[in-house]
């Protein structure tokens, strides 16, 4: 059974501002949609794999249950809503900067 994927406003706001600044700083859409493919690619496996993300470093964040998958430089936090066969996207950050106050 199929877990379904469900985003948060702040993870879909979050998305189209990397997409944007990707597009922007290299000048190519192309280069940008290539990018958008890549984590709606490993945000949809978890619909088959929802346990497959590993657990984050900060303690704070894995006492809240979030798992997290990489995607090139970006994190991707989500929690897997069990009863309801749910993958909540909760928030989609550049792994070079501080996260675990942007969730």
């Amino acid at each position: 059974m199929k877990y379904q994927i469900l985003r948060t406003d702040k993870a879909e706001e979050q998305l189209r501002n990397i997409i944007f600044y990707i597009a922007d700083d290299s000048g190519d859409v192309d280069v940008a949609l290539k990018y958008l493919d890549k984590i709606e690619m490993a945000i949809n496996r978890l619909q088959d794999f929802p346990e497959s993300g590993s657990v984050p470093r900060y303690s704070a964040l894995r006492k809240q249950g979030y798992r997290v998958i990489i995607v090139e430089k970006h994190l991707v936090f989500y929690k897997i809503a069990q009863e309801e066969k749910a993958v909540i996207i909760y928030a989609i950050v550049d792994g070079r900067r501080e996260y675990h106050n942007l969730l």
